[in-house]
């Protein structure tokens, strides 16, 4: 499984213009959750764009989300966590822009 797992985040990550934007997500969200507001202030990006980002990011299992009282908390999933090193590696390569 995580072989499989590798490659989606290939290409999440390294194959679609988006990646960096995604890396940067993931990176934050590795220090604590946030929810999209507080990304979106964060890293300085609009706020549909990290809603895109973070929908992908989902999809594709490498974010879980938890629903509080005042919004939707993100943070990277068991699955991911399980392939850390995969996404440092992706990251060296790409380069968080």
């Amino acid at each position: 499984m995580n072989g499989n797992f590798g490659r989606i985040l290939w290409y999440v990550f390294a194959t679609t213009k988006g990646g960096p934007t995604r890396v940067r997500i993931v990176n934050l969200l590795e220090k604590r959750p946030y929810n999209m507001h507080q990304i979106s202030k964060e890293l300085k990006l609009d706020y549909k764009t990290v809603q895109h980002h973070i929908r992908v990011l989902e999809e594709n299992r490498v974010l879980t989300a938890e629903e509080k009282k005042y919004g939707t908390i993100y943070f990277p999933s068991a699955m991911f966590e399980n392939v850390k090193d995969i996404f440092n590696e992706i990251k060296n390569k790409v380069g968080e822009k």
